[in-house]
């Protein structure tokens, strides 16, 4: 065996270099002017065969090895920023002669330029892994000799094949989808879908080559339409799926210059101008493109699903006894739900809702049989203005409402096969569409799934323990399932063009009158629809302290059992906007608000409606309880005004008191800090002397240490001293809270006795969905209804130090600010404050303000 000198093999790695780096360039070229998957997959693959296999053999390996590509790459594709997956087989363990050659080919193809997995096996060694990884399993499964020991290929061909237990392999990969799935939120709609790794996505269509080819059914789609596993239709469907998602996935490794997969937002505007993709009167070239994608994305899950249990019903033919019959429509075979004949929806059409009930109602029944759902989805278009026209349809779809079990479930299969938007029109226009309002990370319909998820749980025992208010609320509502009604309206209109609550009142009214729902109901479901973003609105923009603001909100609630809906709906709609979005806070505002409006619409006084009796009492009972005389209190409460216990809890007045009582004149400043409550951040309380632009000083300090600003209450006591509390996050690691409480207390009692200028918070990068999908800061001020104060709204992209450049501009113009409401939704904040000041009165000075505000917030 000859040495090769490093000149030689430096030399073989410029010129192979050279040769891919030329080749790539080329085959770019050639897929930009006639944009065909294979040039490229196929192209590079080849490519890269040829530098591998010429500096295989430049480093002298021993001719006893077998060089073999695995995974994709084994299967004959590389995507232009693809790892490219390589084993050596050897016929027994390497010595320290081979280990040198093996370790400077590897290097050589690193400094190739090549993105290199390896790994160095005997055959036993190999066989062995494989039946320990079903990864490894699976990238053997498509193994491809390059270069060396033929022999010990095909016997390594056949002790895997004879190893092989095809029914393990299909159960495993059906679990590894699974928890890939979980991972994923179990949706290909996600804004930011992975192309490659969500559901629907191309890894979907692998898996089905995978075990198709394990099982020997075929080696592509057509294999598998000769042998009826899908129609001719479907094969030719599943190809033209997989060449679009190949097209995304070779643009945007392009785009990139990397092997990204996440359709960020960054790159869909590039990616749909990239596939000729343009822009409608309603809607940007992205959004079009987003659209598509989740067509064929729908498609990948729906034929998934299909085809895995046909593949079941091939690997275990004896699974399962005979057939149960149902009724005259339906059967049971292997606990799935089965037509009794091809031609049932044809004849019953009210068979493409039944179905669905019988799911619900047979809990033995765990989904529908490969014929059943292909059934579905090729007869959905029987679902027109008659089928929806008729009382036996209509009463079925209500009873799926109805049901104790299963109605997420068989919503989401509804709206997947083609159902939900058959049976109510208006579906049709919000499937798949997105949503740039910077906090939902769902399409609309995928939202309203969650939604009416959210809702269904409040009823199930299993959750009582995550939502116990409301599931005590909803248990004693009667025909709950009207919420759920609500739930599938309240964003139903979406994308049309104006007020999306005024327009989807329309449509709730007429899917009511149409289901014969009494008046009484029907008035509660379109009520809910017109006003399901109110109690949202209220409880984080708007000072529910305030006496005027209860008693409006009740004004428009009305009844105690719209106020329970409207909690209701609220609640679930909030939580499935984004995991990101939901918060203790906004919990606990909601509740106030709730609880407040209740004991009013009971007939309680303004001022028993807000508690302020009850607080003080439960205050002192709170006090005694750690210890405290009675009267001592006393002092400290004397200098407070009934706003200032209209705005805290008993348990924060409680607080505050133990740490005051003994100071109500302290000459230093006091600050103290404490996680709060669930651990979803930290609550500070500043008692000092009233200074000049405390709130700015303040808001510099907190945004310094990174953090956001869920709440203020700014108060002045009745003998000059400011009393704020602040409730503060941080948004990017909520692990530490208890490690800061000590620093807070410290540095922030050094800055208030040693008066400076205030720190000003490091500038922060703009999140990607601001740069793309930025929002028009909107400023308003204007009086309250008391005529004392002023209002100030804001909306606006979140960013670093935003209520920093408020405070600033407030304390420039000598405005004072009494309460803040900071409403963070996802990337978008509406903060709403209660100021005063004597240039408010002036109309040029507000337009100063606003004016200056709108440029401090423009990013």
């Amino acid at each position: 065996m000859s040495v090769i000198s490093i000149d030689e093999i430096q030399a073989t790695i410029a010129h192979a270099r050279e040769q891919l780096s030329s080749g790539c360039a080329r085959i770019r070229s050639a897929y930009e002017a006639h944009p065909a998957t294979t040039t490229v997959l196929r192209g590079r693959a080849r490519l890269v065969d040829e530098a591998i296999i010429h500096l295989w053999r430049v480093c002298g390996i021993s001719r006893d090895a077998a060089l073999i590509a695995v995974g994709g790459y084994g299967r004959g594709e590389l995507f232009p920023h693809s790892d490219v997956d390589l084993m050596v087989l050897l016929p027994s363990s390497a010595d320290g002669s081979l280990q040198a050659q093996l370790a400077t080919l590897i290097g050589a193809l690193w400094d190739v330029g090549l993105e290199i997995g390896q790994s160095v096996r005997t055959l036993d060694e190999c066989l062995e892994a494989a039946d320990q990884d079903i990864t490894v399993q699976t990238n053997l499964l498509e193994a491809r000799l390059l270069d060396g020991n033929k022999a010990l290929f095909d016997d390594f061909c056949k002790r895997y094949r004879e190893q092989l237990d095809v029914r393990a392999f299909f159960k495993a990969k059906q679990l590894e989808q699974e928890n890939r799935y979980a991972r994923f939120n179990d949706t290909p709609f996600a804004l930011e879908p992975n192309c490659k790794e969500s559901p629907g996505g191309l890894r979907d269509l692998q898996m089905l080559g995978w075990i198709a080819r394990a099982a020997g059914l075929g080696r592509n789609w057509r294999d598998l339409a000769r042998r009826r596993l899908i129609t001719g239709a479907e094969a030719s469907d599943l190809r033209s799926i997989e060449r679009f998602l190949q097209h995304v996935r070779i643009r945007l490794h392009y785009l990139t210059g990397r092997a990204e997969d996440r359709l960020l937002f960054d790159h869909q505007e590039k990616l749909a101008l990239a596939l000729g993709i343009e822009s409608t009167a309603a809607k940007r070239a992205s959004e079009v493109f987003m659209q598509r994608y989740y067509v064929n994305a729908k498609k990948v899950t729906q034929t998934n699903t299909i085809l895995l249990q046909n593949y079941g019903a091939e690997i275990f033919p004896n699974r399962g006894g005979p057939a149960f019959v149902i009724n005259d429509r339906f059967q049971a075979v292997r606990e799935l739900l089965d037509i009794r004949n091809d031609d049932t929806f044809e004849r019953y059409p009210s068979a493409l809702l039944e179905c669905f009930l019988l799911l619900q109602q047979r809990s033995e029944l765990k989904g529908m049989t490969a014929r059943t759902l292909r059934a579905l989805w090729l007869n959905r278009k029987r679902i027109n203005a008659g089928f929806r026209a008729d009382p036996v349809n209509r009463a079925l779809f209500l009873a799926i409402l109805k049901q104790k079990r299963g109605i997420v479930h068989e919503f989401r299969r509804m709206n997947q096969y083609g159902i939900l938007s058959g049976y109510l029109p208006p579906w049709r226009r919000i499937v798949g569409q997105m949503q740039h309002d910077l906090f939902h990370v769902y399409t609309v319909d995928q939202h309203i799934m969650m939604v009416l998820r959210n809702a269904r749980r409040f009823t199930m025992g299993e959750h009582a323990h995550e939502y116990p208010l409301m599931t005590r609320l909803i248990l004693g509502f009667d025909r709950h399932w009207l919420l759920y009604i609500a739930a599938l309206f309240h964003d139903i209109a979406k994308g049309r063009g104006g007020d999306h609550s005024k327009l989807g009142m329309s449509d709730a009214r007429e899917f009511c009158e149409h289901h014969d729902l009494s008046p009484e109901d029907t008035d509660l479901v379109v009520w809910l629809v017109a006003q399901h973003l109110t109690m949202s609105q209220v409880a984080q923009k708007e000072d529910t302290s305030d006496p005027v603001v209860i008693r409006r909100f009740a004004d428009v609630v009305q009844t105690e059992r719209r106020l329970t809906g409207l909690y209701l709906l609220t609640h679930a709609d909030i939580r499935g906007t984004s995991p990101k979005v939901w918060n203790g806070w906004k919990g606990k505002l909601l509740e106030d608000l709730f609880f407040a409006t209740q004991r009013l619409l009971r007939g309680a006084t303004p001022q028993q409606a807000l508690g302020l009796d009850d607080r003080q009492e439960n205050a002192r009972g709170l006090l005694r309880y750690h210890g405290l005389r009675p009267g001592v209190e006393d002092a400290f409460w004397v200098q407070l005004d009934a706003v200032y216990f209209m705005r805290h809890s008993a348990e924060e007045i409680a607080w505050h008191s133990r740490v005051l009582y003994f100071r109500p004149d302290a000459e230093e400043p006091v600050v103290k800090a404490r996680v709060s409550e669930e651990d979803q951040g930290v609550q500070v309380m500043v008692f000092t002397r009233d200074q000049k632009d405390l709130f700015v000083r303040l808001t510099g300090f907190f945004g310094r240490l990174g953090f956001s600003i869920l709440d203020a209450k700014v108060h002045t006591t009745r003998h000059g001293y400011a009393l704020d509390s602040f409730i503060l996050q941080d948004p990017g690691n909520t692990a530490h809270y208890r490690d800061v409480i000590t620093l807070i207390e410290h540095d922030l009692t050094e800055r208030l006795k040693h008066p400076g200028p205030p720190d000003r918070p490091a500038p922060g990068r703009l999140s990607r969905q601001v740069r793309h999908f930025p929002i028009t800061p909107q400023i308003s001020i204007h009086p309250d209804d008391s005529g004392k104060h002023f209002i100030l709204s804001l909306v606006a992209a979140d960013r670093p130090g935003l209520l920093f450049s408020v405070a600033e501009v407030l304390a420039r113009h000598e405005i004072r600010l009494h309460t803040a409401k900071i409403a963070t939704l996802g990337e978008r904040v509406e903060d709403t404050f209660l100021v005063s000041g004597q240039g408010l009165a002036l109309d040029s000075r507000v337009l100063q303000i606003e004016r200056e505000l709108l440029e401090r917030l423009q990013v």
